[in-house]
């Protein structure tokens, strides 16, 4: 018998002063079995980074020609391709062919490594920015999990500061790609 997602419920506020985006989300995640905590609040965090009302949840990992988020326009043309972790090359460089923008959040053990292996193929995509995010900060992050969050983002001068109300994360995204 296969084992079923996980749903938690995440209720957000977001004041992003660097894009003057200023709003509160309803969202629901389904956490695929396989998925850690870790990986779950990275796609929230994710979210919150470029939110927009258009932006939703992909399928999740079972399903592979979809991102973790995306962002269509009305004709249905990928506007923004967002994926966590550190995916494959090949499957960047095909979102590349597909979206407008591509997004990686990296993160986790071995970052390095598979940095400095896709980081010459990658280099030459168009619209693709790599952002990495540090292990302690996603370690943190992950300990907010719960099946029912609130959570304030606030996200100034690149830097973001995540609170539930009792405990605070700053994330200090890193541009290794992209504008």
């Amino acid at each position: 018998m296969a084992l079923k997602a996980t749903i938690f419920k995440a209720e957000i506020q977001i004041a992003d002063m660097d894009r003057g985006h200023y709003a509160d989300y309803a969202l629901t995640l389904a956490r695929h079995p396989s998925e850690t905590d870790e990986r779950m609040m990275v796609r929230l965090l994710a979210f919150a980074l470029h939110a927009d009302p258009a932006l939703v949840f992909g399928k999740g990992l079972c399903v592979d020609d979809e991102p973790d988020l995306w962002q269509k326009d009305l004709t249905g043309v990928i506007e923004r391709w967002i994926d966590v972790g550190q995916p494959d090359e090949r499957w960047v460089r095909k979102a590349c062919g597909r979206a407008r923008e591509v997004v990686v959040l990296a993160y986790g053990r071995a970052l390095e490594v598979w940095w400095s292996g896709v980081r010459a193929k990658l280099e030459r995509q168009a619209g693709l920015h790599v952002i990495e995010l540090g292990r302690e900060q996603t370690a943190e992050l992950a300990r907010m999990a719960e099946r029912t969050m609130r959570l304030q983002f606030t996200i100034q001068e690149g830097q973001v500061l995540i609170t539930n109300g009792r405990d605070s994360v700053v994330v200090e995204p890193c541009r290794l790609l992209g504008v």
